[in-house]
């Protein structure tokens, strides 16, 4: 295989990768200032709750369940944050099992191209790319589904504010959710039910369903939750405000992805035009671009345009990034 053609699919990849992560990936709800206030108000929060944390207690719970094999491996370093993940996405592998996955379909993908291509390059390009489809699938899917329980979030608060008008107390409350709403929504305050109803302190509860769902929208219902039982007040009411504030939020986020829809398609016809090209002279011209991609000046200038192509695409991701 050509160095040219080699080229060429590092270039697709790369790109595609690239306007995939920054383009398609929601943006939703990444307030920085916003986050680190909220997490700053739970963590003194949690601090007057003493003793151990709720996301090691949870580890700690996960870890016992386990064999003692499965457990030595998942104390392994960085194994907690890729089992976190997982339990966020939704799936239901191990951390270890996903990391064996990974390595198996990267090993295969490298043996299989490098025997059928002959290209210890593209062997080694198919390995990584094999070893990172599992972990980008899990974040892709940990995506979707924060963003679908934002989505389902103020419904689940006006069945909590209509069932604590109606004297349900805040447990059967979040019973009542966990029945009347859909998947995912409805597992975690199914969870944060059974970690009520089994003994466990409230505001611990909640802090579990946050760990759980580390999002800005779930942490400002989290914190009113909170605070209003700590100073006291009509939590129906506050709840009431709470979801009209995300329903609007919402209803701008959605304005936005509409008028800025023409700038992420756009960004596809700027990055992918020059890919385009480059097949297209390939194919139509073969004599034509070898001394680009032979000469070392040539070289230079692929190197150069790859550059400023990455800076493009991120500026370009800068431009459209929607933060509500």
């Amino acid at each position: 295989m050509s160095i040219g053609v080699v080229l060429f699919i590092l270039l697709v990849g790369g790109t595609v990768f690239l306007l995939a992560l920054g383009l398609i990936v929601p943006t939703f709800g990444d307030q920085r200032r916003t986050r680190k206030l909220l997490q700053r108000r739970l963590a003194d929060i949690e601090s007057e709750l003493g003793g151990h944390s709720v996301a090691s207690l949870m580890r700690e719970k996960y870890l016992r369940d386990l064999s003692p094999l499965e457990r030595r491996l998942e104390s392994l370093p960085g194994m907690e944050q890729l089992a976190t993940m997982i339990e966020q996405s939704g799936g239901t592998l191990l951390a270890h099992q996903l990391i064996a996955v990974a390595m198996l379909l990267g090993v295969g993908s490298a043996m299989v191209d490098g025997v059928m291509l002959h290209s210890p390059l593209i062997a080694v390009v198919s390995g990584i790319c094999g070893v990172a489809a599992p972990f980008i699938k899990i974040h892709m899917a940990r995506v979707k589904r924060f963003t679908k329980l934002e989505e389902q979030l103020p419904d689940a608060i006006d069945v909590l504010r209509r069932a604590l008008r109606a004297g349900h107390p805040l447990g059967a409350c979040l019973k009542l959710v966990a029945e009347d709403m859909p998947q995912p929504i409805a597992k975690e305050f199914e969870l944060a039910f059974a970690d009520i109803n089994y003994g466990n302190d409230v505001r611990r509860a909640f802090l579990g369903l946050l760990d759980r769902v580390p999002s800005v929208t779930m942490m400002s219902f989290v914190t009113a939750v909170l605070v209003q039982r700590e100073t006291g007040g009509n939590l129906a009411e506050v709840l009431d405000q709470i979801s009209r504030v995300v329903r609007g939020r919402f209803k701008f986020y959605r304005k936005v992805r509409t008028l800025s829809a023409e700038g992420r398609m756009s960004a596809w016809v700027l990055a992918l035009v020059p890919l385009a090209l480059f097949a297209l002279i390939s194919y139509s011209s073969p004599t034509y671009l070898p001394v680009l991609l032979h000469d070392p000046v040539g070289h230079k200038l692929i190197t150069v345009a790859v550059g400023m192509a990455l800076v493009g695409v991120l500026w370009i991701r800068k431009l459209l990034r929607i933060e509500v």
